[in-house]
């Protein structure tokens, strides 16, 4: 039976039916659904853009940070390398100030291998670390290499070679090492 009288089955309650018919309704809206959507892409170009571009740049800045760490990391261990060479040739007495007089020829021979070694380290890290503008923590981490440079300056057997190390060695970093090696080689008088 079709019309007023008719009796829905058992479990097909009108309720149901509304239930149904009502979210018909609603997926079937196209001004719904248009709506909806407009105000999603305003909600994502408000807000998602900008925090999807704030985190890429977060990101690029850690990622940045956390290379120049593992260059900080390579050059200390390349010079905590280089010091185990200067261990292993005690004669050379390489960590004291005063230079050893009297080198045989093949003492004299190791020492300038471990020097042009040492500039080759001085070199690499000026290229990698050193910048005019640094921040504040670059600037720090510097100090350590220019106080061993300074260190090395002090001794006036590698002075005295320091010209013939850098030939062939980047002009900058020549200049920077040649201008500390003038600072220590003539230290400011203390009143």
């Amino acid at each position: 039976m079709d019309g007023p009288g008719r009796r829905d089955a058992p479990g097909r309650g009108s309720g149901l039916y509304a239930a149904r018919r009502a979210a018909a309704d609603t997926v079937e809206s196209p001004a719904m659904n248009l709506e909806t959507w407009e105000l999603l892409s305003y909600v994502v170009t408000v807000i998602g853009l900008p925090l999807a571009i704030g985190v890429f740049l977060f990101d690029q800045r850690k990622e940045r940070e956390n290379e120049e760490e593992a260059i900080w990391q390579q050059l200390s261990d390349a010079y905590i390398d280089f010091l185990e060479v200067v261990l292993a040739n005690p004669d050379l007495k390489l960590r004291s100030q005063a230079s050893v007089p009297d080198l045989t020829e093949e003492q004299h021979e190791r020492k300038l291998v471990i020097f042009d070694m040492l500039i080759s380290l001085f070199e690499r890290a000026y290229l990698l670390a050193y910048e005019p503008d640094m921040d504040e923590k670059q600037r720090r981490l510097w100090h350590s290499w220019e106080d061993y440079m300074r260190e090395w300056c002090r001794r006036e057997d590698f002075r005295a070679r320091l010209s013939d190390l850098l030939r062939g060695e980047d002009p900058d970093f020549s200049a920077y090492i040649l201008s500390l090696a003038g600072e220590e080689a003539c230290p400011a008088s203390t009143i």
